[in-house]
Order: structure tokens, then sequence, then C-alpha cells
């Protein structure tokens, strides 16, 4: 069982000490209305420093809208360091597609979109980070970043540190409720929000976080699996699992770099 006040503290602790040590004067990061970045502002907020919460609709759903400047302004109530910026970014996403080359409307194309969505917003992170000397928190959780990959390389995957990658999404939930974080946020599907419409992660993913979490559990003891003692349904979260780990891994393994044999250097 995790020690809710405990974690609390030492994440805090360890995102002010991290901040101070590199000599940066606060924390940005973009707020969805999600249980993920909710959680990490309100963190990044009890440090004390600086915080700038940063909304960038491209064509969002109203409710992801709704909840995360519902969650902004009870932040603000309860932190005087925490400010907010809107980054309306619809005109530019769209001006950059008119200028991509057509293709068919395919499931390849709308994901390749959605990822561009992400990487749009990381980029305006980053821009504002530069200007305030502020570190780019990331907002993923142990399963999206080392679990399935359910992340954006150089989007939401892009960032100076991760304060809550080693929570799962359910030990996510369980500090959201100890910070008291705001009951639309707590009882929300979650949602990359990277498509206009309300789709969940779950109905991407095809599993839930907490069965995720157990497929996760199951491949971290390397346990030897009795596939004949397993459910229907736990042998098809496995096989989603291990799809989506194997076919994810680029994304936190190191980037290859082709190292050159001696024998072609002079």
């Amino acid at each position: 069982m995790l020690n809710l006040e405990g974690t609390i503290a030492h994440i805090t602790n360890w995102l002010r000490e991290y901040c101070v040590e590199n000599q940066q004067q606060g924390f940005v990061l973009g707020i969805s209305g999600g249980i993920d970045s909710a959680v990490t502002s309100t963190l990044c907020a009890r440090t004390g420093l600086p915080v700038l919460c940063v909304e960038m609709p491209i064509h969002q759903h109203s409710s992801h809208e709704d909840r995360a400047q519902e969650h902004i302004a009870w932040l603000g109530e309860h932190h005087p360091n925490v400010k907010s910026e809107r980054v309306q970014l619809t005109q530019v996403f769209d001006a950059l597609v008119n200028e991509l080359p057509a293709q068919e409307e395919t499931a390849a194309r709308s994901l390749a979109l959605a990822n561009t969505r992400a990487r749009l917003r990381m980029t305006t992170l980053y821009y504002l980070a530069g200007i305030h000397r502020y570190l780019v928190a990331g907002t993923g959780n142990k399963v999206e970043d080392f679990g399935v990959g359910f992340y954006t390389k150089y989007g939401d995957g892009g960032v100076d540190l991760s304060p809550i990658a080693d929570l799962t999404k359910t030990e996510v939930f369980a500090i959201a409720k100890e910070l008291g974080i705001i009951e639309s946020i707590l009882g929300a599907k979650p949602s990359d929000g990277l498509f206009a419409d309300d789709r969940s992660d779950e109905d991407q993913l095809r599993a839930s976080y907490p069965e995720l979490e157990w497929a996760m559990a199951l491949r971290d003891a390397n346990s030897s699996v009795e596939w004949e003692k397993l459910t229907a349904r736990q042998h098809e979260v496995l096989v989603i699992y291990d799809r989506l780990h194997a076919a994810n891994a680029h994304k936190w393994l190191p980037i290859p770099v082709c190292v050159i044999p001696a024998g072609l250097r002079g």
C-alpha cells in the first residue's frame, strides 16, 4: 500500500531540489483536464516555486477544456505561486495541416495528426520555459511511460523531468484524492485529448489501466505464465500489453547510435 502523505512529500521535495540545483526558476506544464496533469501541477505548486499552467486547445472537446479551467481556478485559489496561460493552437494546427502533403483519411494519418498536436504543445511549453527559465514537467505515469508507451515521442514525452512516472494510474488516482483534486477530474474517463471527440484511453488501448497494471506487474516479476490458468480476458489483456510494450519500446530505449568501427578511421 502506497504511503500517500509520504509520497506527496517526497515528490514535492524532489521537484524543489532538482529545480534549485539546476538553477531554474520554476515549472511549466500543460493542463489537459485529466488526472495526470492535475496531480503533477498540484505537486509542482506545493514546492512554493512559480508554476505556469498552460491550456493549449486544438479542436478540443468542450468537457476537456471545462475541466482544465476548473482545475486551474482551484489550484490558483490554493497556491498563489500558480499562474496560467491559454495558447489557442487550433489555427496553428490547421495551417500546418493545410501545408502538409495531401493524404487519404486513414488510421495512420489520424494518428500522425494526433501526434502532431502533442508536438505543437511541446514546442509551446519549451518556448514558455525558455522565457521564464522554467522546467517542463512531464505528466506521464508508469504504465503509459514504461508499460505500453502510450504517449507521443517528442510530444508529451518531451519533458525535463517526470514527477509521477514511477506511479501507476491507480496510485495517481489515490494521490489525487489525497490532494483534494476536484471531483470533475476524479470522475472523468482518462483520455489523451489528442482527438476532437471524447474517446477514452481505454477505447484506444482496448484495456483498462488496472488491467494493464496487472499485466505489467506480471511481466516485471518475470513470472512464468500458466496460460491455462488465465481467464479469457486475462489472456486477451496480456496479449494487448505484450504487443504494445514491444511495439513502443523505441520510446524508452536510448536512441541507437551507429558506431563507426575503428578500422574505418585512419
